[in-house]
């Protein structure tokens, strides 16, 4: 696992940025974290990294926005309303999860157990200084299960 510990939004700007460098076709972010740990606004900044030019916004009551402007396709999940795992089956979250661009789910422990084995989970949690976060990154623990 490794560790960082973001103090502000230029920080966590160059975070999203570094991490979109290195995105390919397939690959899952999965992000876990507190609501206001910022989820979106780093999901924001991965999608400038990424070239993105629309709008980035929270796909809370949508589940899923689609950028497409990038050097590769961006498909952004929130499933923290998702009551139902079938809702997601019905918008094709396994087609995407295995598709053509990069995914990135947002409460990704609500359904942990659908994400592919090379997802990178991203953990977010507040740090002890004003406004700093810390991000864990992991690969995915295959003995852990959906809090469905």
């Amino acid at each position: 696992m490794k560790e960082f510990i973001v103090k502000n939004e230029e920080e966590t700007r160059a975070f999203g940025h570094d991490l979109a460098k290195s995105l390919k076709r397939g690959d899952v972010i999965a992000m876990i974290g507190d609501l206001g740990t910022g989820k979106t606004t780093l999901t924001k900044h991965i999608a400038a990294g990424l070239g993105v030019t629309e709008t980035v916004t929270s796909p809370t009551f949508t589940v899923l926005q689609e950028y497409k402007s990038g050097r590769l396709p961006l498909y952004h999940f929130d499933v923290y309303r998702v009551n139902d795992l079938d809702e997601l089956f019905e918008i094709g979250f396994e087609e995407y999860l295995y598709g053509d661009g990069a995914v990135i789910v947002e409460w990704a422990d609500l359904v942990y157990d659908l994400l592919p084995a090379h997802s990178l989970i991203l953990r977010i949690a507040y740090d002890d200084e004003e406004g700093a976060r810390i991000y864990k990154i992991s690969e995915k623990e295959e003995n852990k299960t959906c809090t469905f």
